[in-house]
């Protein structure tokens, strides 16, 4: 026997599963803020820092172009140690503890959509009713909490090793990157582009890693084997899902990029001008709220091809599943 699915379908049930929990988005939207803001205190704190060494003002490093704030803050923390050893070690914390939380919720996040994509039914299959969706929804303030405490250790140690994944290739792709710098724009710009596109795939090598914990509750290891095997097999479904994925985030994006320029330019105008701080907060929370439902959909069509794929393995193991 053979299970067939298209990618709308897919697509249709990652976006009705996310709908049916969206406190999940609203949560991750607030932890994900969160974890900019803890990053942001010791890189503004930077400023203030070199500005009680040097002796100037915050003000005058602030009115500085960035590239000229950037070197400053850098050659004065160079030439004293004791300061640039603080203030790694305030980083330091900021990124380790803010990771930690963000690997905390996560476990939550995924966590509860594997059990509301597994309980949804034929969610995607017409007609669309409340009682469909209500039975997606598996949020809870409870559930959250089992699920987040019960998935955060094989979290943090997956999440460990992508940010060595992360700092191997970072520190491979500069120093790529200043050996042929002398050989013009053309391949910095493959390189930057390689480098994005590896990015990318370690990202979703690690999306998916997350998921196969959370819908068959394994270790870090064997979720790792999984994956890949699940890759080999499953690489057209979800490379569709991956580019569909990654033309709505695009879309999203420039839509941002033009509401900010829009208030920007409404700022000028006298008194209407000052509607803009609010219009901004308000656009600033629907962009979050919007990425994340992105990033939510993408998990629930990702948990809808592996499900798939793993019954139809048990019913024929020498079967394989079609995407039409």
């Amino acid at each position: 026997m053979s299970v067939s699915f298209t990618l709308k379908d897919v697509l249709k049930r990652g976006a009705l599963v996310a709908a049916a929990n969206w406190p999940v988005a609203v949560v991750q939207a607030t932890a994900d803020s969160l974890f900019k803001l803890l990053i942001a205190a010791p890189l503004f704190g930077g400023v203030f820092l070199v500005a009680l060494v040097v002796g100037a003002e915050p003000v005058e490093l602030m009115s500085l172009e960035w590239r000229q704030l950037a070197t400053t803050i850098a050659s004065t923390l160079l030439v004293r140690p004791a300061v640039l050893g603080a203030w790694v070690a305030a980083l330091g914390v900021v990124l380790v503890g803010g990771s930690l939380f963000v690997f905390l919720v996560k476990g939550g996040t995924v966590g509860v959509l594997a059990r509301g994509e597994r309980l949804a039914g034929p969610i995607e299959r017409p007609p669309l009713m409340l009682e469909s969706i209500g039975r997606a929804s598996a949020f809870s303030i409870d559930m959250f909490i089992e699920c987040a405490k019960g998935l955060f250790s094989r979290y943090a140690r997956l999440g460990v090793g992508l940010m060595a994944v992360y700092l191997l290739s970072g520190s491979a792709y500069f120093v790529l990157l200043a050996r042929t710098a002398a050989q013009g724009w053309g391949v910095a710009a493959l390189l930057t582009a390689a480098f994005v596109a590896w990015v990318s795939v370690v990202n979703l090598f690690y999306l998916l890693t997350q998921i196969v914990i959370a819908a068959d509750d394994c270790s870090v290891a064997v979720a790792i084997t999984r994956v890949s095997a699940f890759l080999r097999r499953q690489s057209r479904a979800v490379g569709g899902v991956f580019l569909i994925i990654l033309g709505l985030v695009a879309l999203a994006t420039g839509a941002s990029v033009l509401a900010t320029a829009a208030l920007w330019l409404v700022g000028f105008v006298p008194f209407i001008g000052l509607t803009v701080l609010p219009l901004q907060l308000l656009a600033w929370v629907l962009r979050g709220l919007v990425f994340q439902f992105i990033a939510l959909a993408s998990v629930g069509a990702y948990l809808k091809i592996y499900r798939t794929e793993s019954a139809e393995a048990v019913v024929h193991p020498l079967a394989s599943v079609k995407v039409s």
